[in-house]
């Protein structure tokens, strides 16, 4: 309950037209400062949390052990964590892509779902909580990568749940 609390209030701040992308390039000291808050490390662990949930536990943690395995007594790069798990995707998922759209972008998005007889639209759009006129930026170019979970009345949440990517800006 404590780190859910914590997850809505990195959200509240990261709704804001003054937030911050998780990782990003810095030029000086105080912007490295800046990258280092309480939404870097939420937003970071809630999305390790998201790709976990979507990739399965076994397939997170194998990704994991070969990323450490890959880089012990070394140094690693951003884009290292996400290498690691293509590699035990087989290419089946591009991780890196998928992942890029959420460390890169500041922000989050709402997902809209409408359901129409057997048939389930969905939408996704930039989500602002408060638009501050001197910090705005037109939001039309935000696109995530959102992993979609879903079971049938023929399955329950243990057995079968199914997956749907959304990779664009809407999907059925």
């Amino acid at each position: 309950e404590d780190f859910l609390n914590l997850i809505f209030k990195a959200m509240m701040k990261d709704s804001l037209n003054s937030s911050h992308p998780v990782s990003s390039a810095v030029q000086s000291s105080e912007q490295i400062e800046e990258m280092f808050d309480a939404l870097s490390y939420i937003k970071g662990a809630s999305l390790l949390m998201m790709l976990k949930h979507y990739l399965t536990k076994d397939v997170f943690q194998a990704g994991i052990e070969v990323y450490l395995h890959n880089h012990k007594y070394g140094s690693a790069q951003s884009d290292d964590l996400w290498d690691s798990m293509n590699e035990i995707t087989n290419g089946t998922l591009d991780v890196k892509k998928l992942m890029k759209t959420w460390i890169l972008q500041k922000g989050f998005p709402l997902v809209t779902v409408v359901r129409q007889g057997k048939n389930i639209s969905v939408q996704q759009e930039k989500f602002l909580y408060h638009v501050e006129i001197e910090n705005w930026t037109s939001d039309s170019s935000y696109l995530w990568h959102i992993p979609l979970t879903y079971i049938t009345s023929s399955c329950n949440f243990t057995h079968c749940t199914k997956a749907y990517l959304l990779d664009q800006k809407s999907g059925t």
